[in-house]
């Protein structure tokens, strides 16, 4: 009999350690493990500045900006004058320190046209206006540049 017994007891242990070794299993499969921690992305404002002054016959008027983020970048000219019918040229480019690289260029801007560039990262980028050839005498301007 205690044969009998001893075989009882082992199968009843056997099988309440396979019952506890799948509770914990089952347990173990519900739980997600570690998750990454969701990083916000910081919300950049948008800044806007002004530039005026006067182009002369042949001339160019270079003005760098920084950004601080990567975004787009937006040129218009809201005043030419005193003839705001007369077209030159608006480039947006990167600066090195010295010269604006050209991106983008529109050579028939006039009174109103914009142009929208886009910067991948942080640095310092430029909007030049030039005379295309189409200047009889020096005009007045001003530029709107909104940028991160």
């Amino acid at each position: 009999m205690r044969l009998f017994s001893s075989s009882l007891r082992a199968r009843k242990l056997l099988r309440t350690a396979v019952a506890v070794t799948l509770a914990a299993g089952a347990v173990a499969c519900d739980d997600p493990g570690p998750t990454a921690p969701v990083v916000e992305a910081p919300v950049v404002e948008n800044v806007t500045e002004t530039y005026s002054g006067n182009l002369t016959r042949n001339g160019a008027v270079t003005f760098p900006f920084a950004v601080s983020a990567a975004g787009s970048a937006t040129a218009q000219i809201t005043a030419i004058g005193p003839d705001n019918t007369v077209a030159v040229g608006l480039t947006m480019g990167t600066w090195n320190g010295v010269q604006c690289a050209a991106v983008i260029s529109n050579d028939d801007a006039r009174e109103f046209s914009s142009m929208t560039g886009s910067a991948g990262s942080a640095g310092t980028l430029c909007l030049r206006i030039h005379d295309v050839g189409r200047l009889a005498s020096t005009i007045t301007f001003t530029i709107t540049v909104t940028h991160p």
